[in-house]
Formats: structure tokens, C-alpha cells, sequence
């Protein structure tokens, strides 16, 4: 039997550009987690670099930290600086009724 070695997947190495960002926040997006909304405004502030992402909004890092992980409650407030910061924004979009079956 031959070894497999594993490596840690993080999802920050693969958001390189802003495109990958606004993508992958748009499918977390669609999941309606808050949670993971803020862990995913986390991975794309870890992409991009937490302590730029600070100055940017006039937060803490370790704010930032606390507010976007997955155990975050961050306030409206905070998600919007956030993402002015990360220039991307929400959109809303009508959802088609559900079809009772």
C-alpha cells in the first residue's frame, strides 16, 4: 500500500483576483448562511491581507478577525465597510415563488 500525503486546502490561495473573490462570495451568497457569509468576507480579507483590509475601514485586525470568522456575528455596518474596503458589493434579485408540491 503506498502512502498518501495530503496537503492543507485553503481557500485563500485560490482567490487571486477580485473576479475569484466576487465569485466566491457570491456563491456563498446563495447559500443564506450569515455565518458563512462573515467566514467568507474572512477567507477573501485573508486573501487580501487583514492588516490593509484594518486601515481601510478604521477597524482593528483583531477585530476583523473576531467579526469574520465563522463564529462572527459581525454588525451590517462592519459587512459593508468590509466590502466597500474589498470593492464588492450585494445585490438583491428577485427569487422565484416555490411551487408548493
Amino acid at each position: 500500500m503506498t502512502d498518501v500525503k495530503l496537503s492543507r486546502w485553503d481557500v485563500t490561495d485560490n482567490l487571486k483576483s477580485r473576479q475569484d473573490m466576487a465569485l466566491y462570495l457570491e456563491a456563498c451568497l446563495e447559500e443564506n448562511d450569515p455565518a458563512l457569509l462573515a467566514a467568507a468576507l474572512g477567507d477573501i480579507a485573508r486573501a487580501r491581507g487583514m492588516a490593509q483590509l484594518a486601515r481601510d475601514t478604521g477597524l482593528t485586525r483583531e477585530g476583523l478577525y473576531k467579526a469574520l470568522s465563522a463564529d462572527g456575528n459581525p454588525s451590517l455596518a462592519t459587512i459593508m465597510k468590509v466590502m466597500a474596503a474589498l470593492g464588492v458589493r450585494l445585490h438583491a434579485e428577485v427569487v422565484p415563488p416555490r411551487v408548493a408540491g
